[in-house]
């Protein structure tokens, strides 16, 4: 098969999840993975999760027979890069550990797949209850992420080209824009990256996602990583929209906690 041949079946692809406490979860995002794409290898890089998720790993491992766990520390760029280097296939997706894919992704993902394509990536739906059901609010959202992409890249949902990423050195202080440090460094490649008109991920945030705290911390971390290291201005400009999701989705929280007392 010539690679990148446009409507050509790809064969299998390895497979890079990213985990640290992922339980919350991790069953239903693997079961997505397995359901809608070819998986030659899964590659779990794990940062020495507390929880249930490697309960979850090895029970996925058990019944497929093609995991394999990769342990380190440190940020999501240097667990990103590793994930890259344990891959083998002349394709490979990543996947968050929080996203759950669309039905039939890679079967719709590949269509897009050209000589002078570097990455497919699937639009992500951030899922908030209730408001989510809203499909005027869905649209919005779908219109955003991709103009949001086109900006700063992202990997919820991505098939990459191995060779687009050939000798990537993923700055270590990236630990949230390393998404679009990798998108820069294919384009750089000479390749184009391209959001499929039909896959897509639902994108569950982890519960400790959404507290004040926390909130802040990613905050700070989310201008630190976007402002200071990687320049990125225009995309300032979807904060105030970002702000709205996670207090709406805290609102939401809130309500549900002062019930059940």
């Amino acid at each position: 098969m010539e690679k990148g041949q446009r409507g050509v079946a790809l064969p299998a692809v390895d497979v890079v999840v990213l985990t640290k406490n992922s339980g919350h979860l991790l069953d239903k995002c693997f079961e997505s993975i397995y359901e809608n794409v070819p998986v030659e290898n899964l590659i779990v890089v794990d940062g020495y999760s507390t929880d249930d998720t490697m309960k979850i790993v090895d029970r996925t491992n058990v019944k497929y027979g093609n995991v394999t766990v990769l342990k380190m520390n440190g940020s999501r760029a240097r667990a990103r890069e590793a994930g890259i280097r344990q891959v083998e296939t002349d394709w490979f997706m990543f996947v968050d550990s929080d996203v759950i894919l669309s039905r039939d992704w890679f079967k719709k993902a590949q269509k897009s797949v050209q000589n002078n394509v570097g990455a497919v990536w699937g639009v992500n739906i951030d899922v908030i209850p209730n408001v989510s059901k809203d499909r005027r609010f869905v649209k919005m959202q779908n219109l955003i992420a991709r103009q949001c992409f086109y900006l700063r890249g992202g990997m919820h949902d991505t098939l990459i080209r191995r060779d687009a990423v050939k000798g990537i050195r993923i700055p270590d202080h990236l630990h949230i824009y390393e998404d679009a440090f990798i998108v820069d460094w294919i384009k750089q490649n000479g390749y184009k990256a391209v959001i499929d008109d039909d896959a897509y991920c639902l994108h569950f945030k982890p519960p400790t996602n959404w507290n004040l705290e926390n909130g802040v911390s990613e905050a700070i971390l989310e201008l630190k990583c976007g402002l200071v290291y990687s320049h990125n201005y225009e995309y300032v400009a979807y904060y105030p929209f970002f702000m709205f999701q996670w207090f709406m989705h805290l609102s939401i929280r809130g309500m549900k906690g002062l019930m059940a007392r």
